[in-house]
């Protein structure tokens, strides 16, 4: 199983640990992907959710990878998500988990309502 992958799943069982419920993995569509769409039911929220997972920290956090660039790709992509599944008027919002994998464990950062 590659490393992105695995961190998907990582993602995938914290999220409903947190009482979400998974709608979606790996949207795609001409704008991009987005690895995870979810509703946060406490918030009544539908979440586009980046996962970033790594082994090291050398380059930074997995975070630091979201430029403006691929920021503007899950952005495009989510308004498409939400223009084919009729979603106006929900409330909806931009998220990472951040995911670092060590020899005993991995730890996991979920930071909401990053756009």
């Amino acid at each position: 199983m590659k490393l992105g992958e695995w961190g998907e799943n990582k993602a995938t069982k914290y999220l409903t640990e947190k009482d979400y419920k998974i709608i979606t993995r790996n949207f795609r569509c001409k704008f991009g992907e987005i690895d995870i769409i979810a509703l946060d039911e406490k918030e009544g929220a539908i979440c586009f959710i980046e996962v970033k997972t790594r082994k090291c920290l050398s380059f930074g956090m997995p975070k630091e990878a979201i430029n403006r660039i691929k920021m503007l790709h899950i952005l495009n992509t989510a308004r498409y998500y939400i223009l084919i599944n009729d979603l106006s008027e929900v409330d909806l919002r931009v998220d990472v988990i951040e995911i670092i994998k060590y020899v005993n464990g991995q730890s996991i950062s979920h930071t909401t309502n990053i756009s």
